[in-house]
């Protein structure tokens, strides 16, 4: 990455930041525009978990993956610690790939 690239990544991020901080008070949105930018932060985040699970680049990434992700999920539907739904999730994908299950 050149430092142009990089420059223009982090101005960016600091706009984006500093933006808000700047409009509050002065801009209005309607109960309905919040509602859509948050389903919306809901949406991207379920895209990113998803993808992160089944692919690794654009392959598919085994089923030990999504296995531990799935015993995570039940671990935070059981509200377990998150610190041992980490540890569940994490023994659950190693013991699958120790096995041979890729």
């Amino acid at each position: 990455m050149t430092i142009t690239a990089l420059a223009v990544l982090a101005g960016g991020t600091y706009l984006m930041r500093l933006v808000p901080l700047l409009l509050a008070g002065r801009v209005e949105f309607s109960d309905r525009t919040v509602r859509l930018v948050e389903l919306g932060a809901v949406a991207l985040l379920v895209a990113l978990v998803v993808t992160g699970t089944w692919f690794e680049g654009q392959e598919f990434a085994g089923w030990a993956r999504p296995a531990g992700v799935a015993v995570a999920a039940a671990g935070i539907w059981r509200r377990l610690p998150f610190v041992l739904v980490v540890v569940l999730a994490a023994a659950t994908t190693a013991v699958l790939r120790l096995a041979g299950l890729p």
